[in-house]
């Protein structure tokens, strides 16, 4: 537990100065402290923390705007925190991507929680996002492929096997993978057709 980089935005500074003694109790580092939400978002941009603990209400821009931006941008996870609960405060923080809401004053247990699964949940989010990404990157490669084969199918009067073979072959000898083989095969067909 612990070992979380915050960046911590709290425009009161006896609430930050509480705030840092109870991350840092827990072993995490405030590498970064605001009073406004814009200095917030450049303190994350550049020091690219674990996560973001913010007040819901800051000057400039405010916590939810900044969480908002911050999940666009995929930068890291944010805990909000808010003085009273309002259910149209709790409604765009959620529509912000906001991790975690505590109400103040913060308790050292709700805090060491939610920035726990805060950046756990963070993390797995972000590794399936890669994962999905991935699957989609295959896929457009094996549509890509699949068209291709076709073509030589058509064209060279082989089987699929031999179709993609001979993208094999033609893909070790010029050391460029799969897909910029079957775009250079498809893109040639097409210039032949335009004739």
């Amino acid at each position: 537990m612990g070992n979380q980089r915050v960046v911590l935005a709290d425009n009161d500074s006896a609430s930050r100065k509480n705030i840092k003694a109870q991350l840092s109790r827990f072993d995490n580092w405030v590498v970064g402290e605001a009073g406004d939400g814009i200095t917030a978002l450049k303190l994350v941009r550049s020091r690219q923390p674990d996560l973001l603990v913010t007040k819901a209400f800051l000057p400039g821009m405010d916590g939810v705007q900044v969480a908002k931006i911050m999940r666009q941008d995929n930068l890291a996870p944010v805990v909000l925190v808010g003085s009273s609960f309002q259910q149209s405060v709790l409604e765009k923080a959620r529509d912000a991507g906001v991790f975690a809401f505590l109400q103040s004053p913060v308790e050292d247990s709700s805090l060491l929680t939610a920035v726990e699964l805060a950046a756990a949940n963070y993390r797995e989010m972000m590794r399936l996002e890669g994962k999905i990404q991935d699957l989609e990157r295959k896929l457009q490669t094996r549509k890509v492929v699949e068209k291709a084969k076709g073509i030589l199918m058509e064209t060279k009067s082989v089987s699929e096997a031999e179709a993609f073979s001979m993208m094999q072959k033609q893909s070790m000898n010029e050391r460029k993978g799969m897909q910029a083989i079957a775009e250079a095969i498809i893109m040639a067909y097409n210039l032949m057709q335009d004739i």
